[in-house]
């Protein structure tokens, strides 16, 4: 089985974002996982616009919680975002079946979960934006990892 990479929200609130980042795994043809609990309902209509009619093509996987997720998972590497630390995302190595775990708009992912690897990439910042928007985020490191591992079409 081939390796690929696949990308994990963390309790998402914004259904916009989640539509867009929906989006963007059907365009890339990889796993998007949601894990509990969600800040919204899967039958929300701003997920639903955001995601367009894309969404019988995007394979999506939801969890309860990040225990259940992370417990299924304990074999794989797991590439923890923060707005705050890490190594920039265009200094670490990306391997073809990291997961790329993004948390939620308003508060990233917790201390707790962060503090489980040194896998933690940041996107530079400047000025006095506090962060990136979540699925903007998404698309830049999920593009950067698969240019990386060889794996963008063309």
């Amino acid at each position: 089985m081939k390796k690929q990479l696949e990308l994990v929200l963390y309790q998402p609130e914004i259904p916009p974002n989640t539509g867009n980042i929906a989006r963007l795994c059907a365009a890339t043809d990889l796993q998007l996982h949601l894990v509990g609990p969600l800040g919204f309902s899967l039958s929300d209509k701003y997920l639903k616009r955001a995601g367009l009619d894309y969404w019988p093509h995007v394979k999506l996987t939801c969890w309860n919680s990040w225990e259940e997720f992370s417990k299924f998972f304990k074999d794989r590497r797991f590439v923890f975002t923060s707005a705050r630390r890490g190594t920039y995302y265009h200094h670490f190595n990306f391997l073809p079946d990291d997961m790329i775990i993004l948390g939620p708009e308003t508060r990233g992912l917790p201390y707790e979960i962060l503090d489980q690897s040194d896998n933690v990439v940041k996107i530079p910042i400047m000025g006095k934006v506090r962060s990136i928007n979540l699925s903007t985020s998404a698309g830049i490191l999920l593009f950067e990892a698969l240019r990386q591992t060889g794996n963008l079409p063309g």
